[in-house]
């Protein structure tokens, strides 16, 4: 696949560390709930298992922060043998609730871009996670008026994104696919025939990595520093009459 800027005509970005700041809420999270429970065992075991326990729950619960607490919660019942107190349980739902009252941190330069794309292109926001949490993150972020269409999902694959164009009317070629995630905002994307850019975020959950050998088969990766450099990439100055479809 060879990236092209000039036959984009729709542009989706992910939402969780492509518009605001996200992971970083989970690891703090993560390390107070380590703290908790470092009495009963070191901190290098508490974190592998509570990563294997999130991975296993991801088919019950799916992803967010509620599926994290109950993961969380799990976790410290098996790892105390059932001594967890209810007193240490209520500071995990405390912890919990913490999380989804953090404020909306957009990332530098969203905005601007969102502005210089308004109008000329449809724009969507696709995410992952929990309904009512993510709708609350867009609601508090201020930019969800950019936006022509949300869509929340559980999982992101090549059949999610398919049904989403589908739904929407726009043709893989001129779909153009903005996320931090290789797993789950770029491979899916390409494996369709749409374009994607990468915009890494500085830390990335496990489940969410790719192996080295798996980019291999996408040599035309396209991946930026800074979603700034979106309007450099469409090149923008010279595409001042491109129309909205």
């Amino acid at each position: 696949m060879t990236l092209n800027s000039s036959q984009i005509q729709a542009i989706a970005f992910d939402a969780d560390d492509t518009l605001w700041r996200n992971e970083d809420i989970f690891i703090h999270a993560q390390d107070e709930f380590i703290n908790l429970l470092l009495p009963y065992h070191d901190e290098s075991y508490v974190r592998s298992h509570l990563g294997e326990v999130q991975i296993n729950n991801l088919e019950h619960f799916g992803y967010g922060i509620k599926g994290f607490t109950l993961s969380m919660i799990e976790t410290a019942i098996e790892l105390t043998e059932g001594r967890i107190t209810g007193n240490e349980i209520h500071e995990i739902i405390q912890l919990a609730k913490c999380m989804l009252a953090s404020p909306v941190e957009l990332l530098p330069n969203v905005e601007s871009v969102l502005s210089q794309l308004k109008g000329r292109f449809r724009l969507l926001v696709i995410t992952k996670g929990d309904l009512l949490d993510q709708e609350s993150k867009l609601a508090r972020s201020g930019i969800a008026d950019y936006f022509d269409a949300i869509e929340i999902v559980s999982d992101k694959t090549s059949a999610a994104y398919q049904q989403i164009l589908q739904r929407h009317k726009i043709s893989a070629e001129h779909f153009l696919m903005v996320g931090n995630s290789l797993k789950s905002d770029i491979l899916p994307v390409l494996d369709l025939g749409a374009q994607a850019l990468h915009v890494p975020y500085h830390t990335t959950w496990d489940h969410e990595k790719v192996a080295d050998e798996t980019l291999l088969h996408y040599p035309q990766l396209g991946t930026l520093s800074d979603v700034a450099q979106v309007t450099d990439w469409l090149n923008l100055s010279t595409t001042m009459d491109k129309k909205a479809v």
